[in-house]
């Protein structure tokens, strides 16, 4: 999944770029987020998965607080072509998944 805070025209155009393979099998964007106060916030209630067994990556903690401990900061991309901060994270996602 793909959960972004941006409209979904501008995710659909993103998502062309980084995934022409068509392997992300669902986006949601804004329009799939709780306004409050004028801030989007992500809830991960609307994947539709059980929390416990859920993990979010996120450069900014757009989730709700009470779902803090789904979410995993990272430093945000900045085109970086040698950023491995993804790699850095495998050890910790296998271990999850476990």
């Amino acid at each position: 999944f793909i959960y972004t805070t941006a409209k979904k025209d501008y995710a659909k155009k993103l998502l062309e770029v980084l995934d022409p393979k068509k392997l992300i099998r669902c986006c949601l964007s804004q329009s799939d987020c709780v306004c409050s106060q004028g801030c989007y916030w992500k809830d991960l209630t609307r994947l539709g998965r059980d929390l416990a067994k859920t993990v979010a990556l996120d450069h900014t903690m757009q989730g709700f607080p009470a779902q803090a401990a789904n979410w995993i900061l990272v430093s945000p991309w900045s085109g970086d072509l040698q950023d491995e901060e993804l790699l850095r994270l495998i050890p910790v996602l296998g271990r999850l998944g476990q």
